[in-house]
């Protein structure tokens, strides 16, 4: 009976192709890809790490190609091919350019010259490879004779049927030497295994020797065999179902070492390993099924948070506030992907880097806008301070009206800046009102009894009752008089307290477009008669305006930060002067076709 499982699943040395790369090389620069294989090339185990070399050389000539191209570069990008124990010459990897410099020469592009030294650092490990595996093959064919000629002189004792007191030390001197003896060429390897097992059995059946002894070593090997079946058995319980392998091979390994135990328990004991190992098996074919389906259902999940980043990525995003939205939502697709297993080893380093790009494509953007809005804060940081100071030499002024109009006027101009700093807003905010509280203030306790503010305030907040105790006529004119004559009133009325002002024109507001919502837009004069008169009351207002950015460039002038507020300042007169134009020559054209109709 033949005391050997065949698995009927890849050996040990064939397992775990599918487990992830430690190391993500695509992530490593060409200088970091080529000092880290000069550390491989230099290491103890260098011999041992030959994956790991080509890995790293692979991503070496994937970087280098991607940098060729990003760079515009036309030289071409040739790989070193050939197998470990083949060393590709540097001609055979260069372009004939490149073969028709000198040995000494130094290339002008430096893609070139990093090349060249990665294939010098690479064909030297190559060359040392190729005469590692050239003397371990060496060795083998050596441990090969030494197992043949123990085999030949097991053979010979088998044959010469001595006396057991005399061929027993023999027997396990013989044993002794074939444990010691290393490992032998593959292909050799079964059928120099089975022609010892033969001679040993041989030994142990025909051999006449002593009872005792012959019991004794067969007990001793019943032992031995039971512990591997007890291991065995603890394996085959292990979760790690891939390590639970590899160990088994061991205790195959282990198992060939020993002798026969006697007859009458070879059969059970064998059956008893042979069922763990077979369990074992079994448990190792399905986790590598199920695998298969798990690598599946990554990649799918992993394909859909790409498309979810690559959209986020693409999407049209306009304010910081969308931005952090946009991020939060990245950050928890990126949770989810750590979250999710490995694909298969074919497919996983294309979806990392598919999902890595499009992440770096959203950051990316992120950074580009907020270098812009940085800018913009601080160019509104800039125009707030002017405001500041330009409401700071206004504030202890006594012509109450003018001030009045010009602080309103950079009021306006405030909420029409956008954002600062978080840090400065504050801070500023509480300067430049502080400023404009101290005028009103003042102000207001100075008011004289023609501009009574609080008088004003009483005033106005009668007239709003009026409004809302008003009773609506069936004739639409007269509303609208109504209402027209409300709106007069409630100009003609003077200022009221500065703290107070925005209150009371929202409750006249809410009130005038509640009783007469047709006729808001009446609320600061009269509707003009016709087309002309339109035109004329825009005209106007234009000229105003010219006036009010004028008078606002005299006392910006003062303000050491008032430079971008200056430049809007002029850019604002200079439209208003060309729309000035325009209705200047609008006006012009209806006289004359009113003077063509007469």
């Amino acid at each position: 009976m033949s005391e050997e499982i065949i698995p009927d699943v890849p050996v040990a040395s064939d397992v775990l192709e599918n487990e992830e790369p430690a190391v993500n090389y695509s992530a490593l620069s060409l200088a970091e890809l080529a000092d880290m294989f000069q550390k491989l090339a230099i290491s103890e185990d260098r011999m041992k790490r030959s994956k790991e070399a080509e890995a790293i050389k692979s991503a070496f000539y994937k970087k280098l190609l991607k940098e060729k191209s990003d760079a515009g570069s036309t030289t071409e990008v040739q790989e070193p091919g050939g197998t470990e124990d083949e060393v590709i010459p540097d001609t055979a990897v260069t372009s004939p350019e490149e073969q028709a410099e000198p040995a000494d020469s130094v290339s002008e592009n430096p893609f070139d010259e990093i090349e060249r030294g990665f294939k010098a650092l690479y064909n030297a490990y190559r060359k040392e490879k190729a005469e590692y595996n050239r003397q371990l093959e060496k060795e083998r064919e050596h441990n090969l004779e030494l197992k043949e000629a123990v085999i030949a002189d097991l053979k010979t004792l088998v044959e010469k049927q001595e006396d057991v007191n005399a061929t027993f030390p023999a027997f396990r001197e013989i044993q002794n030497r074939w444990r010691a003896i290393g490992p032998v060429p593959v292909q050799s390897f079964r059928n120099l295994n089975d022609t010892y097992q033969l001679y040993v059995e041989q030994f142990y059946d025909m051999v006449k020797i002593n009872r005792e002894l012959r019991d004794l070593d067969f007990k001793k090997n019943l032992e031995a065999k039971e512990k591997f079946c007890e291991d065995a058995e603890k394996l085959a319980e292990k979760d790690n179902v891939v390590e639970a392998f590899k160990e088994l091979q061991k205790l195959h390994e282990q198992w060939k070492e020993f002798g026969p135990v006697a007859k009458q328990f070879r059969e059970d004991i064998w059956n008893r390993f042979k069922a763990a190992t077979s369990v074992i098996n079994k448990k190792y074919q399905a986790y590598f099924e199920g695998q298969k389906e798990q690598y599946a259902e990554n990649l799918a999940a992993k394909t859909g948070l790409c498309e979810q980043v690559e959209a986020i990525a693409e999407k049209e995003i306009k304010g910081s506030g969308e931005w952090n939205e946009c991020t939060k939502a990245i950050e928890d697709i990126q949770k989810q992907w750590k979250g999710i297993g490995y694909a298969s080893k074919k497919e996983n380093q294309k979806i990392y880097e598919r999902f890595r790009a499009a992440c770096d494509k959203f950051f990316e953007r992120k950074r580009e806008f907020y270098a812009a809005y940085k800018d913009e804060m601080n160019e509104n940081l800039q125009k707030k301070i002017a405001l500041c100071e330009a409401a700071e030499a206004l504030k202890t002024s006594t012509a109450w009206k003018k001030t009045t109009d010009q602080l309103i006027n950079l009021q306006k101009q405030w909420k029409e800046i956008g954002a600062v700093p978080r840090k400065k807003s504050e801070a500023l905010w509480k300067r430049f009102r502080a400023a404009c509280d101290e005028f009103f203030n003042e102000r207001d306790k100075q008011a004289k009894p023609e501009n009574d503010f609080y008088g004003n305030l009483k005033a106005k907040k009668h007239l709003i009752e009026e409004i809302n105790a008003y009773v609506l006529s069936d004739d639409a004119d007269a509303n609208a008089e109504a209402a027209q004559e409300f709106a007069d009133r409630w100009q003609a009325i003077g200022f009221v307290p500065f703290k107070e002002k925005d209150k009371i024109a929202a409750a006249y507001k809410e009130a005038m477009n509640s009783k007469f919502p047709d006729a808001s837009r009446r609320s600061r004069g009269r509707a003009p008669k016709n087309e002309k008169e339109r035109l004329v009351q825009k005209y106007l207002k234009k000229e105003q305006d010219i006036v009010t950015y004028e008078n606002n460039i005299g006392f910006f002038a003062a303000s050491k930060n008032s430079e971008p507020l200056i430049r809007q300042m002029q850019e604002r007169i200079d439209k208003a002067k060309a729309e000035l134009k325009e209705l200047e020559q609008q006006i012009r054209d209806l006289d004359k076709a009113e003077e063509s109709q007469e």
